[in-house]
């Protein structure tokens, strides 16, 4: 069997919280429910979900989207870390996020901020659409796909090209193979095509009637898309229908395909999880029919399995139950994840770093007074390459895996990073903790990181170091084996 087709991704991303709990009363000053013992969740949201859920069907995934220099922007970074390659495009302004709050997994309130767009393209971008094999287009209205619009144009003319339209974006580009609107948005673009507002023109032209009784919304969208195939020079529109599957059209008489079976629950991403399934199988070689049913199954199953409460993402781990602080180095915590998580809530993460080759009391002592400080302790560690060329040809005694791997017993460290470089700034500067904690035996003046973290308003904290600890010295002492006092062997070695 084939790997799947590799996908790319042109839209605008998004970061989406949701904060669930429970309602059971309304607050004495006004007649708003409170919402208490909420949980936050934070995931990729719009063109960064998409790409997402198809990473997740087993494709090489490329998504160039506008994410900025902002925290929204740096947590989608993390968050997609592992998953999706991204290439970005410049953002004026910052990351729109869109914050949910949920009562008994019902939506309750919506808060919206950041206005950012796309402020232009780069050639890497132009040249990711120019070779890419399928595409799937999320326009959110924010900018990424405009600033691409005459490329994606070039490229509906050669490839696949599927395209989730959204009411603040525009319109597809002539020639686009498959567009996926909900019902609402059909009806509201179909409004606002040549023919004018209202029931659009019926397949010969002249006015349909008023759609009533049963059935009357998918005739209302069969009309709709008929109305959009020819507004927009699109080849076919897929509508969603909700729990009633999704109606395909190519211009004539629709393809109704019904949902296999009927599911409540929470459909926020439903049609991100429906336009790239859809986009996938189109890459793959299937026939629209083919992929519109895939993709009903798909979106089903998604909302069935807790639509976004139950979304998992490989690279985003859960945190650690607090206390236990032991974890096997396969399913360690991911610390850029877990610091990202901590910051959302308010935490200090905290960062140590060292090679920690042979740990010793004096590490443990340090590890144990940096994580009293803050909220996480990460704890960067020097890679094998790294140890090799500061320490020497015979350093590390200890291989990378297996100090990570003690490095995670500890109660105090929650997760761990290796870094490959001589100084940890690249890591730091991904990882961005609040305080950077090293042993008092270091100056200010001889750590390069100093300046890097107080850039971001982090701070360096010296932390007293034992006396006589050093992993040279153990070294040198298991070296000379057992026997006499330290001085005495050295002595007898001399005579």
């Amino acid at each position: 069997m084939n790997a799947p087709a590799p996908l790319l991704v042109v839209g605008d991303a998004l970061l989406d919280h949701d904060l669930s709990g429970r309602a059971d009363r309304l607050a004495p000053d006004a007649p708003v429910p409170v919402v208490h013992s909420a949980r936050r969740v934070t995931r990729p949201g719009g063109a960064a979900l998409a790409a997402c859920f198809a990473a997740q069907d087993g494709r090489e995934v490329t998504l160039v989207t506008a994410l900025g220099d902002g925290e929204a922007g740096r947590t989608v970074r993390l968050l997609l870390r592992g998953l999706v390659r991204i290439v970005e495009l410049p953002l004026a302004g910052e990351l729109s996020c869109k914050t949910r709050v949920l009562a008994q997994g019902v939506p309750v309130l919506r808060l919206d901020d950041g206005e950012g767009r796309a402020s232009g393209t780069t050639d890497e971008a132009l040249a990711a659409v120019a070779a890419a094999g399928a595409i799937l287009v999320a326009d959110y209205g924010r900018g990424a796909v405009d600033v691409l619009r005459d490329a994606l144009v070039r490229a509906a003319a050669r490839v696949p090209l599927v395209w989730d339209p959204h009411p603040r974006g525009g319109s597809p580009v002539r020639g686009t193979r498959l567009v996926t609107p909900s019902a609402a948005e059909a009806r509201g673009f179909a409004a606002h095509t040549p023919a004018g507002p209202g029931t659009p023109p019926g397949p010969s032209g002249t006015p349909a009637v008023t759609k009533t009784g049963a059935g009357a919304h998918v005739r209302r969208s069969a009309d709709d898309a008929r109305a959009l195939i020819r507004a927009w020079g699109v080849t076919s529109v897929a509508v969603t229908l909700g729990a009633e599957g999704a109606l395909l059209s190519h211009g004539g008489d629709p393809l109704l395909v019904s949902a296999p079976q009927s599911v409540e629950g929470d459909a926020c991403g439903a049609g991100d999880r429906f336009a790239a399934t859809a986009a996938g199988l189109l890459a793959d070689g299937a026939l629209p029919e083919t992929a519109v049913q895939e993709a009903v199954q798909a979106a089903t199953r998604y909302v069935e399995d807790g639509g976004a409460a139950g979304l998992r993402l490989d690279a985003a781990p859960a945190l650690p139950d607090a206390g236990t602080g032991v974890a096997e180095a396969d399913t360690a915590p991911d610390a850029f994840a877990l610091a990202t998580r901590v910051r959302e809530e308010g935490g200090t993460v905290v960062a140590a770093g060292g090679c920690f080759d042979l740990l010793h009391a004096g590490h443990v002592a340090l590890l144990q007074a940096a994580r009293r400080i803050g909220d996480c302790l990460v704890v960067c560690v020097n890679s094998d390459d790294s140890v090799r060329r500061r320490k020497g040809g015979s350093r590390p005694l200890v291989p990378a895996d297996d100090r990570v791997r003690v490095l995670l017993a500890l109660g105090c460290v929650d997760a761990v990073a290796v870094f490959d470089e001589d100084t940890p700034e690249r890591l730091l500067e991904e990882l961005r903790p609040h305080i950077w904690a090293k042993g008092g035996d270091y100056a200010l003046a001889q750590l390069p990181e100093a300046r890097l973290v107080r850039s971001w308003g982090g701070e360096v904290v010296l932390l007293p170091y034992l006396d006589g600890r050093s992993t040279t010295r153990l070294a040198e002492r298991a070296a000379l084996g057992p026997g006499p006092a330290t001085g005495d062997r050295r002595a007898a070695r001399r005579r």
